[in-house]
């Protein structure tokens, strides 16, 4: 399998991360947090945690302390199918192929709820063809991109399809509130919005860097589910988060990298590119530390954290794209994404 397009979209409205703590701070919600939440908020929003601004489908930052159900449902409805349209029109431009030429298209959101789903409001946005396959994949967090480029392979591999679209959008401000949990505080202070796309097919394209899915791998730790994952609560999405992510993260990525290059008869110092998902600041110092790495390695995932935050499964689309922008060297490449489950999986790509 090849990816032979990418795009991505983020909301115009772009938010510092300083501008959200003068916003935090005057709401009426404020006051009514305890003194420990009041402390997090201003820590996260004004200290140095790797992010500098956000993009957030607001048109004001007081929408977010609005948190009424039905108000967070609307704004998944309005932004999710325009964001991931606007990035599968990009990746289709990249790929420079008709939509007529699209036989699958491959959907992952956690963030909202739909039926039908989003590849219904998509592939109508798109003018795709009425009999393409058309998958809503759910429920797999901020590590879903993967996964979904797994379905993409197989329907390329079983013969059905010639050109596989893939794509995730989470609308994050449609899942943010406050209260005193430091996982939902954390999170509203982290997340941000955007869609990443990608066309996939058996075939290398003429028109861009030849890249090559090589091997990939999954592994679910069930037993730590709980200490990452979205549950409902009031009739909104609340977000657990723990302190203990940083270090899962890195224990089964590198468990996960380890096996994958052992199973390819490749050493560690052969993977010249890093695709990792910014998951925060914490996350990439944590992979960082246990894999061995330099800052350079890490660069791509830091500068897509810093301008958008945790943009959530569309993360590895954002960072790919970072890396190809910069002409990095070719060789192989090393992406992986983790969340909610708790699941991880990585991918060995070869970069022409």
């Amino acid at each position: 399998m090849f990816i032979t397009g990418l795009g991505t979209a983020a909301p115009l409205q772009t938010y510092k991360q300083s501008e959200g703590w003068e916003a935090v701070r005057i709401a009426p919600q404020f006051s009514q947090l305890n003194a420990r939440s009041r402390a997090i908020l201003r820590k996260v929003l004004t200290g140095n945690n790797g992010i500098e601004t956000r993009h957030l489908a607001l048109d004001s930052l007081h929408e977010v302390f609005d948190a009424r159900p039905d108000v967070l449902h609307v704004r998944f409805v309005k932004h999710a199918p325009a964001l991931a349209t606007e990035a599968a029109e990009k990746a289709l431009l990249d790929a420079r192929i008709g939509r007529d030429e699209i036989d699958a298209l491959l959907v992952s959101t956690c963030t909202g709820y739909l039926c039908p789903g989003l590849t219904s409001y998509v592939s109508e946005r798109l003018g795709l063809r009425a009999d393409a396959v058309l998958l809503d994949l759910v429920g797999q967090g901020c590590g879903a991109a993967l996964p979904n480029f797994h379905a993409g392979e197989a329907l390329l591999s079983s013969g059905r399809c010639h050109h596989v679209l893939s794509v995730c959008v989470e609308v994050c401000s449609a899942a943010f509130y406050m209260d005193d949990d430091p996982g939902v505080l954390v999170s509203a202070c982290l997340f941000g919005d955007g869609a990443g796309a990608a066309v996939l097919a058996n075939e290398p394209s003429s028109h861009v860097r030849k890249i090559k899915w090589l091997r990939s791998r999954t592994e679910l730790s069930a037993k730590e589910r709980d200490l990452l994952r979205f549950e409902q609560k009031n009739g909104m999405l609340r977000n657990r988060l723990s302190a203990e992510v940083p270090g899962l993260a890195a224990k089964h990525a590198e468990r996960v990298l380890d096996t994958t290059l052992r199973e390819s008869n490749l050493p560690r110092e052969q993977i010249s590119g890093w695709i990792w998902h910014a998951g925060g600041r914490d996350v990439l110092a944590a992979l960082q530390e246990r894999l061995g790495l330099n800052a350079d390695a890490m660069r791509w995932s830091a500068s897509v954290l810093r301008e958008f935050g945790n943009v959530s499964s569309p993360c590895v689309y954002f960072v790919l794209q970072a890396a190809l922008a910069e002409q990095a060297r070719g060789g192989f490449w090393w992406m992986s994404s983790f969340g909610a489950g708790f699941s991880c999986h990585g991918a060995l790509l070869e970069v022409a």
